[in-house]
Formats: structure tokens, sequence, C-alpha cells
């Protein structure tokens, strides 16, 4: 006799039916802040997408257990300048699965981004900048940041003109938004910045901004972040402000009433902090221009740190080094004003990291687990929902992106798995090129890059986020 197909169906075991996945995570606590998931959960990836999240078990061509880990979206941070396969090596093993370019941004975005097609570990996208854009027009002599003409010359109405166009082809090219960074070119007007805030809102794209100078004098933190409220405010632009503990010190709480009120009033603007009490950038820089120590809170030359040696500096090696290109560690946040930050549910979790050669700052290597480790296992600043929520979805929010920040059936297979009680940063200043612990999987585009707590080398499944 013979049967009905719907008889047949019944009579044959279901698992003969069940997909087959490409990887299957199995019994983790999945966390997925925006649903407020936090359950035992099996993960079925297919494709470089989240194919499954169910309480069920499920089929893999590869399958992990991943019992009393936590499962949840790949970290996304928003201010990575080390875009190369030394900083991405470090931010898979913290837990990072793209690494965004928006403070100072980069120009000509179109060789950036084909410059890294096909060969980078995790994802990466990048700003269309006004610092390198100004750089290029005025004829600066400096690398990352100006040390010359883009930094003290007011910019003719012809420069000015030149440097928009190229943030504007910037955007034309897949810039994710506008980076400026105007405490490294201080000599830019005020209407200068003003219509980059015009051309941010004209294509809709926000401004990733580091505000015009830093601390409690007059001007200062406040005065600065009043220009960058009332530019968003007066042209509709959306505003991110970058490290806003190392800019506001300890003014930062204002600073952050400031930022809630105008999103209370409508205003479209968020604000980011790494988990470090010190900043660092380029000697060279603008930054250290006249009256830097009280603008940085009453700091003196020993609060500095060379990091090609380690050396706190004097008077003397703050002038021979100054001539020189490289980086100093600036011990300047008060340990409550990082906490204060890390604990705040508004502010996004961002390194700010650059790593090179293995000198620079620890937040390259070590942000993520540092959040982890010390401010939700052992302070107890935050729960985990809410520091996975500002490593996460937050960032994909402030980026407009429904694929990424999100552990759910059908966004990107960008996921971090940690050990709850174990994970911690190991970077520190005297030593910052050191992998975070407790993280022993990592998976980009549905690739591992972290298997077993150990980088895989051979795959670069890295793609680019453009507008």
């Amino acid at each position: 006799m013979k049967l009905p197909l719907a008889v047949l169906a019944f009579l044959i075991p279901a698992s003969t039916f069940a997909q087959t996945y490409d990887i299957v995570l199995t019994n983790g606590r999945v966390i997925d802040p925006e649903t407020n998931l936090d359950a035992t959960r099996n993960v079925g990836i297919t494709g470089g997408r989240i194919a499954a999240v169910s309480a069920a078990r499920l089929e893999g061509r590869t399958t992990v257990d991943v019992s009393g880990l936590v499962v949840t979206a790949g970290f996304i941070d928003l201010h990575s300048h080390g875009q190369d396969p030394e900083n991405y090596a470090f931010k898979a093993r913290d837990g990072v699965t793209t690494a965004l370019e928006m403070e100072v941004g980069v120009s000509p975005v179109a060789a950036w981004y084909d410059a890294r097609e096909g060969r980078a570990l995790v994802n990466y996208g990048a700003a269309a900048g006004h610092i390198p854009a100004r750089m290029t027009v005025m004829h600066d002599t400096g690398e990352l940041l100006p040390v010359d003409a883009a930094a003290n010359r007011v910019a003719s109405p012809e420069e000015r003109a030149e440097t928009l166009a190229l943030v504007r082809e910037g955007l034309d090219e897949g810039g994710l938004a506008i980076g400026i960074g105007i405490a490294y070119t201080p000599a830019a007007t005020r209407e200068e910045i003003f219509d980059l805030f015009a051309l941010a809102a004209e294509r809709r794209v926000p401004v990733y901004a580091h505000m015009r100078s830093n601390g409690p004098v007059v001007p200062g933190a406040i005065d600065s972040l009043q220009e960058l409220l009332a530019d968003a405010l007066t042209t509709g632009a959306s505003l991110h402000v970058v490290h806003i503990t190392s800019m506001g010190l300890r003014e930062t709480p204002l600073l952050l009433r400031m930022i809630e009120g105008a999103r209370r009033r409508g205003l479209d603007v968020t604000t980011e902090a790494y988990p470090y009490t010190a900043a660092m950038t380029q000697l060279s820089s603008a930054f250290f221009d006249d009256g830097w120590q009280a603008r940085n809170g009453g700091i003196d030359y020993r609060d500095l740190q060379w990091t090609a040696t380690g050396e706190r500096l004097t008077p003397e090696t703050f002038a021979r080094y100054r001539e020189q290109a490289g980086y100093v560690v600036i011990h300047s946040i008060p340990e409550e004003v990082a906490r204060l930050a890390m604990a705040d549910a508004s502010v996004i979790v961002a390194s700010d990291g650059i790593l090179e050669n293995g000198t620079g700052h620890p937040r390259g290597a070590g942000t993520f687990g540092r959040v982890l480790g010390q401010y939700v296992r052992e302070q107890r600043a935050l729960t985990l929902m809410d520091a996975l929520r500002k490593m996460s979805l937050m960032p994909a929010q402030r980026l407009g992106i429904q694929s990424k920040g999100r552990l759910q059936t059908g966004a990107d297979a960008d996921i971090t798995v940690f050990e709850p009680d174990r994970v911690t940063d190991r970077a520190t200043f005297d030593d910052p090129s050191q992998y975070s612990e407790g993280i022993p999987f990592v998976i980009v585009n549905g690739v591992f890059v972290v298997k077993d707590g150990k980088l895989e080398t051979d795959v670069t499944p890295g793609r680019a986020l453009r507008r």
C-alpha cells in the first residue's frame, strides 16, 4: 500500500529532516541585550549569519560545546585607530569583531578601503576625516595628526572649500560619517567646523567629534561641548562625542548631564569612554601647545609616559621628544571619573586604541576584557547585560545597522564567547601588548578568528562597513 506523504512525514523521525548548520554552539548562556534574552540556548550559524537561536538540539558540521560560557554579539569598537594586522589581532583576542576609525577618519576613503579588502581579520570601516583632508590641502608634514600648517594656520576660503570637497568625496566613497578632531586643528574657525556639521546634516550622517579643548579651564571642556551641541542643534546633524572622560576630567559629570539634557530635548547625541585612568596622543601634536598642563587638570611632566621606553618625562625629555614623532600616555583621568562613565548606561564603550610594534596604551589590547573583568565582575559598577549593551547593541544603533550588535536569527554571525568568571585584561601601561584572557572563541562572519583561546592566523573574514 502506498502511504500519503503526510503520513510518511509523520512516521519518519523529525531529526531526519533537521537542518545541518555550518557551526553550532551548544549549551551556552546566550545574552542578547536588545531582547533581554539571558538563557541557555544553542546557536546555529550558516552562510555567515545566525540561522537559529534555539532551546532545541541543533545539528552542525562543526559543533562546539560552550557550556558555562557566555555567547553574545561581537563587540563593536567605534574608535580604533589601529587599523592593521597587528591591531586587528589584539582586537579579536579582546572580543572585538568590528573595529572602526571614526574620530580622525581617513582620506582618501576609497583607497583606504581598497587596502584592506580581503585582508582583514575583523570587520573594518572609517569616517571621512576632516583632519587628513585638511592636512592634504594645507600640505601638513604630519602623519596621523597635523604638526604644522593644518594645526596652526587659519585656512583660506579656497582651502576651506577644497577641504570640505575632500570630505564630501569621502562620503561619496562610502565613509560612514564625518570625523573631526578640533583639538588637533585649533586654528580651524568655528565657521569651518559649522560647515562640516551642515554637510553631515545634508548627507544624513553623524559627526564623530573630538572637542576643541579639555579640562576645567575657560575655555575648556564645557565651552567645547557647547560648541558641538550648538552646531548639531542648528544644523540638525547627529553628534557623537568621543572619549568624554579624557576631555571632561572632573567636569565629566556635568558634561554627561549636558548630553542627557540635549537628548531629552530631541537632539541625536551620544558619547563614549574607555575604562582607563589615562589618555594617549602624539606628543608633537597641538594637544601639547601652551597651557596643556592646566587643560589636563594641572598635571605635570611626570604624569606623561613616553610609550617607546615607558619612562616618565621631565621638562628636558618633554622638549626633546616633542621634536620626535611618538606617543605619550597622559595619566590624568581620576579613577572615580572612569568608573562613573563605565557605570553610566548611556555611555558607549570604545577604546581609542592603537599599538605600534607592541608599544602604546593598554586600551589598544584590553578595553573590552577590562570592562567585563574589572567593572562588571570585580567592582560590580554595572550589570553584565548593561555592559554588553554598551559594547555591542549601542554601537550598532549609533551606526544605524540592524545586522550587527545582536545575537538574533538573521544577524551577521559576529559572535564573542567568554568565561564570565575569568575574562579580564592583561595589558598594562608598562606592557600594553598582552592579549586579554578568558575569551576562548570569537567568530567573524561565520569564521573562527579565535578558537580555543588561540588566534587563527590563516583567515581574513573581515568585511568592510560602508555608508
